[in-house]
């Protein structure tokens, strides 16, 4: 039997407002991740999608003077646009308006109503209509006031249906403290363990329809609709075929579950999906639980990206600006998975000119060039016995492809890419040590042009294979241009006698 598929999801974006350079970040990593797989052979589900329902999307639909659905479809297409344009490859795609969903959550609803774990009760508390959630004392600062992450609070008394997230709070702590591996990186598991902690009550999972319309139906009591987070947080598993009728178009949820990676950012992994999710599926009868992978912020001068503060970065022209390759490495190379970094346009052009034109481009287009001057369309494969200098590149390449791997394993995507770049710097000082153009004037050394051409074509070759998941349309022109296309191999390998490499054209354009 084979190795399970991989199942990959991020967190749903929700569509009260337009993508900006945060939510671009999350999906360029899961589909790197996701890329990565697929290139050593595994089976990968990849969802993503986004969060249509709730408080904040009436309320801009309201203020734009459209329906609450016709809202959200203009967001959505405005989300996808933005995945096309960055090559993001998801496989299954989540809308919570979708009937499929609503039905699969009313089920579960269902169920815990039935179980007793739901209840209804009255309450009297302060509300944050940014969060959609009411808020305790715990969440007042050092002045006893409620902060301005929280927007705009208001004092609310009403009846709701109650979760009874109190009862499984215990389930959970021993849970975490059994499973470090629940959490990646560690410390977010750390916090997580201590907020377990610290959790008390239960969790209204309802809005009156008195207030808010647009949501999803309490199946046992109409006059309700159930709270965005519930409705959420369900669809990483609706979407993967939990519950699903037959027919109806969506994957076999045996197969991939569990989630072997959720990707989400730290500001939402403290209640929402560190507390709230594990606890509902456990409640809905779930024997195993999702991994959670959480990145940290792009900052702005080092304020975290978002439309609420005004503090923007438009990542789709950005892409039209420097070319959508050129983002994807910017926002892996210069960003340490869990932790934060500060948004820099000219680190991106900087990058953009040091490493991939400079660097990688410059490398298969000079070696294709050279390959093409001096042994025209066919290459030979050169002596068995290699040169000292070529055998150690070949060591460097293997070693670099097994950092590559074993980094990516870990979702250390910036120190793949570092052991990557070392191969083509490698590669790069290679050139320049062994001058394949003063080797093809002497005839005697007709063999060592041979090795040199070889191996710097499977030096090349290697390095936009390794590089392929993060920037994949320009790795494919590289590979067609050194005559591999659509090999992925990341393993070192002898080039094969009578090998053709194909045109040299500039993959990476200088920027003016």
């Amino acid at each position: 039997m084979g190795a399970k598929p991989f199942f990959i999801t991020t967190a749903i974006d929700y569509t009260n407002a337009p993508p900006h350079i945060g939510h671009a970040y999350e999906k360029v990593l899961a589909d790197v991740v996701a890329r990565w797989h697929r290139a050593r052979g595994r089976e990968v589900f990849f969802l993503t999608g986004v969060d249509q329902h709730g408080q904040k999307v009436q309320q801009s639909a309201e203020k734009a003077g459209i329906p609450p659905a016709q809202f959200a479809r203009e967001i959505t297409a405005k989300f996808k646009a933005l995945w096309a344009k960055l090559g993001i490859a998801y496989d299954g795609w989540a809308e919570t308006t979708d009937p499929r969903h609503i039905r699969a959550v009313q089920a579960v609803l269902q169920q815990l109503h039935d179980q007793g774990d739901l209840y209804k009760a009255k309450h009297s508390g302060y509300y944050s209509v940014r969060q959609e959630q009411f808020l305790t004392d715990k969440e007042r600062n050092d002045a006893g006031e409620f902060g301005p992450e929280w927007g705009e609070v208001v004092h609310l008394e009403e009846e709701n249906w109650y979760f009874r997230l109190a009862k499984y709070r215990p389930w959970l702590a021993e849970y975490l403290a059994a499973h470090p591996e629940f959490v990646t990186p560690s410390f977010r598991g750390n916090e997580l363990a201590n907020a377990v902690a610290k959790e008390a009550g239960d969790l209204c999972i309802s809005r009156p329809k008195s207030r808010l319309g647009w949501g999803i139906e309490l199946p046992f009591d109409r006059d309700f609709v159930t709270y965005v987070w519930f409705d959420a947080l369900m669809n990483y598993v609706t979407f993967a075929g939990y519950r699903a009728e037959p027919g109806a178009g969506l994957p076999d949820f045996e197969k991939f579950w569990p989630c072997d990676a959720h990707v989400i950012g730290k500001d939402i992994l403290i209640p929402a999906h560190g507390i709230y999710w594990p606890i509902m599926l456990k409640a809905a009868g779930f024997g195993t639980m999702p991994k959670l992978l959480v990145h940290g912020w792009w900052n702005l001068g080092g304020a975290k990206v978002s439309k609420s503060s005004g503090n923007v970065v438009d990542p789709a022209a950005l892409a039209d600006r420097y070319g959508t390759d050129a983002l994807r490495y910017y926002l892996m190379r210069d960003i340490a998975t869990g932790q934060d970094a500060d948004f820099n346009e000219e680190r991106l052009r900087a990058r953009y000119q040091a490493d991939l034109a400079n660097d990688l481009g410059n490398l298969v287009n000079r070696t294709v060039s050279m390959a093409r001057r001096y042994r025209g369309e066919k290459l030979a494969a050169g002596p068995a016995d290699r040169a000292p200098d070529a055998v150690a590149l070949e060591a460097l390449g293997s070693e670099a492809a097994r950092r590559f791997d074993a980094a990516m394993a870990k979702y250390d995507v910036h120190l793949a890419l570092e052991a990557a770049w070392e191969l083509v710097a490698a590669a790069n000082s290679f050139v320049e040590s062994s001058a394949p153009w003063k080797l093809a004037k002497d005839e005697a050394q007709s063999a060592r042009l041979d090795e040199v051409l070889a191996v710097l074509v499977e030096a090349s070759r290697l390095a936009a294979a390794l590089a392929h998941p993060i920037i994949p349309t320009s790795a494919d022109h590289l590979l067609a241009q050194l005559g591999f296309g659509g090999c992925f191999n990341a393993q070192w390998q002898r080039l094969a006698e009578g090998h053709a490499v194909g045109e040299p054209t500039p993959v990476f354009p200088r920027l003016e």
